[in-house]
């Protein structure tokens, strides 16, 4: 029988010998040799399958060739069949079906599955094996497959493998567990720049500010090289303590040694100062970068979203838009904070379009961002629908549903939705927001005896500890319904000294009940928190008027003026025609008060009489 002819533009052509070069096969080449480099010059799936045809064809088996390209040309079908085919898959084979589990395909559970059953065949897994098993580990938050594995890296010498131990650090780090990821970087014996970068950034990314800072520190101190990834880590470590000094060390570094600021670096750079709240900063790095890329945008768009800088968010996302960035679903929860801070409800709207043509409307990030936009813009029947249409709800789309409802009085139903968030299958756990949620519910309506039962509720059904803003709560409700003695001696029995925003709770049931003994103690203790704050005199000085103690009432005026306090002017936002126009209280504006004068003249026939004592 005749071996069948390999077609031929799978041959590569006769080159003359004084013609070659490094990268060409030459006319002596096997067969075989001649496949394997037409493998490794193609390009898609057809060309590989033709090769792989003629490898058959020949009987030529080298499935350990053809894997990685397979792998590179991200089939994911055809890669495990031809791994299903090899009949004694070596260490090689399977380092490489897990590579393309774990980084290309993103299958966590197969990279799992995979390793045990290498394992089972009695192939030794290798320094090349357990990086690959560690990434699945932190994505699966599978920590007792990650133990185990560890321990037959100590069992088989492979601790002291670099590659191994960083990702060993790594995975202990995103579960959570950031002792055992110390230990593994204290014990090993020479630690290079990736050790400590591995470290520096398990500690930012779960948190661990204080940690990742010092550890970077020491870094310096031991003189190794600080990279992007180690600059990087620490800018987010910064920007969540709020050290700008460092940050600002960081960024004249990075001028320094001349870096260049590059999407990753410079959208940490934005970051940092955009936590830290110096929003000009952020500007001029994200002005002097030559390429943007969207996470550059959103860097700036989210850190004038969080500054309550909605206007100059909502101007850089059109030009972003204008630059022909797609915006993504981080951009878009961004552009929906800007909304909800200015109820600007018509952007908002738009946004909720468009993520639902991108099919980012299930995101729980998005979703939940826009019941919070459509709350706080007054829609609340669009809140509930986003709410209700989510596949997936989290603890923070259950506040926010919450919140929405008790901020818009509804706070039989808030309660409702809290009871079902306790009962149903597989919600989220209650945590404190979801009870100064549900608490602020009772204050709105007076529910005291509710609002009583759900803060024992916190400690005796789920564990909680009460915090400030629960006792403000519990303070605020029990000052609203008249009981501004109970709500001292609440605010006496508290673990912690109580801030502004409790005191201020009592101080305005005390003005209504015109109580002076209680109002001298909170005054003087407001004074003390908060004294450039006009509001504690300015209600100081009414309660004191409404009760004719006039030289007390002027005595505050006074030490107001003495101490350089001036009153905030208020300020509000219109929203017409997609443009958002600001007014401040004081503005002279002729048409504005021509309008308010024939109001307040239809005010005046109608019999209305101004309370002077409101606030």
């Amino acid at each position: 029988m005749l071996r069948p002819k390999a077609p031929s533009h799978l041959i590569p052509r006769q080159i003359p010998f004084e013609n070659l070069n490094p990268d060409t096969p030459n006319q002596f080449l096997s067969l075989s040799g001649k496949l394997i480099y037409l493998l490794k010059q193609c390009v898609s799936t057809k060309e590989l399958k033709q090769i792989h045809t003629q490898m058959l064809i020949n009987s030529i088996h080298k499935p350990n060739f053809l894997l990685p390209k397979i792998i590179d040309l991200k089939d994911f079908t055809y890669a495990s069949t031809l791994f299903s085919h090899i009949p004694e898959p070596n260490g090689y084979a399977f380092n490489v079906m897990l590579r393309g589990l774990t980084t290309t395909w993103q299958k966590y559970p197969l990279t799992l599955q995979l390793y045990y059953r290498m394992k089972s065949l009695g192939v030794m897994p290798d320094n090349f094996t357990y990086p690959f098993l560690f990434i699945a580990c932190w994505n699966l938050s599978e920590l007792n497959h990650g133990r185990a594995a560890h321990s037959s890296v100590l069992k088989t010498g492979l601790d002291g493998d670099g590659h191994v131990t960083h990702s060993l650090i790594t995975m202990y780090s995103m579960c959570g567990e950031l002792g055992y990821a110390r230990k593994v970087f204290d014990e090993i014996p020479q630690r290079d720049s990736v050790s400590w970068n591995s470290m520096i950034s398990g500690y930012t990314k779960m948190g661990r500010a204080g940690d990742a800072v010092g550890l970077f520190g020491e870094m310096r101190e031991a003189g190794f090289e600080l990279n992007e990834m180690t600059l990087v880590s620490v800018l987010g470590a910064c920007g969540d303590l709020g050290d700008l000094s460092l940050g600002r060390w960081v960024e004249d570094f990075v001028v320094e040694k001349k870096l260049q600021l590059n999407s990753y670096l410079g959208s940490a750079l934005i970051g940092m100062y955009g936590k830290c709240g110096d929003l000009c900063s952020a500007r001029r790095v994200f002005d002097s970068m030559k390429k943007k890329d969207r996470v550059t945008w959103n860097a700036m768009i989210t850190g004038y979203a969080q500054n309550g800088m909605s206007d100059e968010a909502m101007v850089l996302f059109d030009g972003m838009k204008e630059a022909g960035v797609i915006p993504d679903k981080i951009t878009l929860v961004g552009m929906l904070s800007a909304c909800a801070a200015i109820g600007a409800l018509d952007l908002g709207r738009w946004i909720d379009k468009y993520a639902s043509e991108r099919d980012f409307q299930h995101d729980i990030y998005v979703a939940t961002a826009l019941v919070d936009m459509y709350a706080k813009c007054g829609s609340l029947a669009n809140a509930l629908r986003v709410f209700e249409d989510m596949p997936q709800k989290n603890e923070v789309s259950w506040n926010a549903m919450i919140s929405a409802l008790a901020f818009h009085g509804r706070a039989h139903e808030a309660i409702s939705l809290f009871e079902r968030m306790t009962e149903e299958v597989g919600a989220a756990r209650p945590n404190d927001i979801t009870f100064v949620a549900v608490l602020s519910a009772c204050v709105h309506v007076g529910l005291v005896d509710e609002g009583r039962r759900l803060f024992d509720l916190m400690s005796s059904s789920f564990g909680l500890v009460p915090k400030v803003e629960h006792y403000s709560c519990m303070v605020d409700l029990l000052s609203r319904a008249g009981g501004v003695h109970e709500a001292w001696d609440f605010i006496k029995k508290m673990p912690e000294k109580p801030d502004e925003v409790t005191l201020g709770a009592l101080l305005g049931a005390c003005r209504k009940c015109g109580n002076v003994d209680i109002t001298e103690q909170v005054v003087q203790l407001l004074l003390e928190l908060e004294p450039s704050n006009s509001g504690n005199y300015v209600i100081s000085s009414k309660i004191y008027a409404g009760l004719k103690m006039w030289d007390d009432s002027a005595r505050m005026r006074v030490l107001m003026r003495q101490r350089g306090v001036s009153k905030t002017p208020g300020c509000s936002w219109i929203e017409k025609e997609n443009q958002l126009h600001e007014f401040h209280a004081g503005d002279n504006l002729e048409e504005i008060s021509q309008v308010l004068k024939v109001l307040y003249e239809d005010l005046k026939d109608e019999g209305y009489i101004p309370n002077i004592n409101a606030l």
